[in-house]
């Protein structure tokens, strides 16, 4: 059996090729349509709103956006994902704008009304100075008034499910997943996945943050406002919260309401 290994995971386009069926199993993308009604019920845009899918991955949620009339861009920084978005968008009969860029560097200055990065798709960077810039860049690709609303692994959720070991199989791979916590600002798991006859390691090493540490993070990147919640329908961000979700809206200009 040969064995492969990774390095930087998030940039490691074999992470994502090697584990798609576990990380956007049927089960998962079917899920799409009740996520983006969370969304649109949080956010309120209005019909036919310009909305940025951050890390759109292969576009479960930039779909069912662009099903419900919003003008959608995905970006992402894996072509094959963005491939198969294209592909999906095209059986389903609707348009997505897809851009190839990496979260860091893309910007679009107040082009959106409303931005999603779900599924726990920040935090993935050491230096948190590039953390802050990602949401610095989502602040200046919104239109003053508008919303970005984020979903990822809250650190007060993951205190109480916590589990040291865990596998999941489907699709034909197998994944056998260690995680550990590294002063509650870090989760760094040792993921080892058998796909084809082969061995896979990747390591993986994801920041953690709390409702109050998130919250404080948009507003340092220029949000007006933030509010959490414990699941995409609202429900309060407290001890039986399932997910930290952020909705953070940047300031009005005049005239908006």
């Amino acid at each position: 059996m040969e064995t492969e290994k990774s390095g930087a995971w998030h940039e490691d386009d074999s992470f994502w090729s090697v584990l798609e069926p576990i990380l956007f199993s049927d089960e998962r993308l079917a899920s799409a349509s009740g996520d983006v009604e969370g969304v649109v019920a949080l956010a309120g845009p209005a019909a036919g709103a310009r909305v940025l899918d951050l890390c759109t991955g292969p576009g479960r949620h930039a779909l069912e956006l662009a099903r419900r009339g919003f003008e959608v861009t995905g970006v992402d920084r894996n072509p094959a994902y963005l491939a198969r978005a294209r592909e999906a968008a095209s059986e389903a009969g609707v348009q997505l704008e897809l851009v190839c860029e990496d979260m860091r560097r893309f910007v679009r200055e107040e082009a959106f009304d409303l931005l999603i990065n779900l599924y726990t798709s920040f935090g993935y960077f050491d230096d948190e100075a590039e953390n802050l810039q990602v949401a610095q860049n989502m602040c200046r690709c919104l239109r003053p008034g508008g919303a970005a609303v984020m979903e990822l692994m809250g650190k007060e959720v993951l205190a109480r499910i916590f589990q040291p070991r865990g596998w999941a199989e489907h699709g034909g791979v197998m994944l056998c997943e260690e995680r550990s916590v590294e002063d509650w600002d870090w989760v760094r798991s040792r993921w080892i996945a058998y796909r084809d006859g082969r061995r896979h390691e990747f390591h993986v090493r994801h920041r953690l943050y709390s409702g109050r540490e998130i919250a404080d993070l948009l507003c340092r990147a220029g949000f007006a406002e933030v509010a959490v919640y414990g699941t995409l329908h609202g429900a309060p961000y407290d001890q039986k919260a399932e997910r930290l979700v952020a909705v953070a809206r940047k300031k009005a200009g005049p005239g908006v309401r």
